[in-house]
């Protein structure tokens, strides 16, 4: 099979599709924030949580029910600040997930990346990367909404964490962004091989 790519682009496509993977698992996993409610461990994502008070009307108390999932509805994500950072960061990572597949095609496939190709990806991989990086912003400004203070021992606030702490998630989402904005954008400038000037 003929590449399209240098061997900075191969090392490039890997690369990307590193970072879209670590930015993207990171996104979905529900543990950017992790605290505690009624003794048992409650962790936050933008639109996802683990662990969450329910009724029980059989003992007419309100218990804890350990399991993940999303929100019901894109409404009932706590706060503005972690819906915009919900799109926000999807977007990104959806951009990084693009160019990195296609990067990896760029392998298998001749004439698929040229160097101009190989620079647009970059500039796609850098506005990627910096949606999360927005996102990543974003998301302490939520940190205020009720569902986080009652978790948080009610002294959490904007960029206050109170008693939570920051999970590895929100780590892997943003170093995943961070490697694409820096290090992928610069391969990419590498990566594709001069095309073949064709006499007509």
């Amino acid at each position: 099979m003929a590449s399209s790519l240098t061997c900075a682009g191969v090392i490039w496509s890997l690369l990307s599709l590193l970072c879209a993977a670590a930015s993207c698992v990171g996104y979905f996993m529900p543990y950017w924030l992790l605290g505690s409610q009624m003794d048992k461990p409650v962790s936050f994502g933008t639109f996802r949580r683990c662990s969450y008070p329910v009724r029980d009307e059989e003992r007419q108390a309100t218990v804890m029910l350990e399991q993940c999932g999303r929100y019901a509805t894109f409404q009932g994500i706590p706060s503005l600040e972690w819906k915009i950072c919900t799109v926000v960061t999807g977007v990104g990572c959806g951009l990084l997930l693009l160019v990195s597949l296609t990067a990896v095609m760029g392998c298998c496939v001749s004439d698929l990346i040229s160097r101009t190709i190989g620079r647009v990806a970059g500039g796609i991989q850098f506005v990627g990367g910096l949606l999360i990086g927005s996102g990543c912003a974003l998301y302490p400004l939520g940190w205020d909404s009720e569902e986080v203070r009652q978790t948080c021992d009610n002294r959490s606030d904007q960029f206050e964490l109170g008693s939570c702490q920051i999970g590895w998630a929100y780590y892997c989402t943003g170093a995943g962004a961070a490697a694409a904005m820096l290090l992928c954008t610069w391969l990419a400038c590498f990566a594709g091989k001069k095309q073949k000037q064709y006499p007509y």
